[in-house]
């Protein structure tokens, strides 16, 4: 079986991630979207209601897991017995990042891949950065992110996704 995992802080989850996770999952057996409590970053949504709002927004998507961790990437990798880490870009400078990124992670792990998979260019502009700051400011996300992520992301301003977010 071929597993990859496809890390990320989805904070909170947009479409342009759903696109990524709906091609690799059709490129492996079992993809697994895992959440990282990234210590460093001051989450807006718990790693549980990020698990949950994934979990909702990719339940059309039969092969994908969603899980979260702490700690080595790597090591989550090993534990799930997967060979690939997917990643998605946006844009030229996320690549930068990315690559210097998975140069890293082969020096350590040989056997692990990093496989890239570029967002539809429809949604290259969104980012979840993007979305809480919209929201933040009263804009509309409903075209950012999945319906059930709009209604958390409005509730968190007391806004509805009806009433012109």
């Amino acid at each position: 079986m071929r597993t990859a995992v496809c890390p990320g802080s989805f904070d909170p989850v947009t479409l342009g991630h759903i696109d990524v996770f709906e091609r690799a999952a059709r490129m492996f057996d079992r993809l697994v979207v895992a959440v990282f409590g990234n210590p460093a970053k001051r989450p807006w949504f718990s790693v549980s209601d990020r698990v949950q709002m994934l979990s909702e927004a990719t339940s059309h998507i039969e092969n994908l897991v969603v899980s979260s961790f702490d700690g080595l990437l790597l090591d989550f990798v090993r534990r799930q017995q997967a060979r690939v880490i997917v990643r998605g870009l946006r844009a030229p400078s996320d690549f930068e990042y990315e690559f210097q990124r998975a140069l890293l992670l082969k020096r350590l792990a040989p056997d692990v891949e990093t496989v890239f998979i570029m967002t539809d260019s429809q949604l290259s502009c969104v980012s979840s950065s993007a979305v809480r700051e919209l929201s933040a400011f009263g804009g509309d996300v409903t075209s950012l992110v999945p319906p059930c992520v709009a209604r958390r992301v409005a509730g968190r301003y007391g806004n509805t996704p009806d009433n012109g977010v």
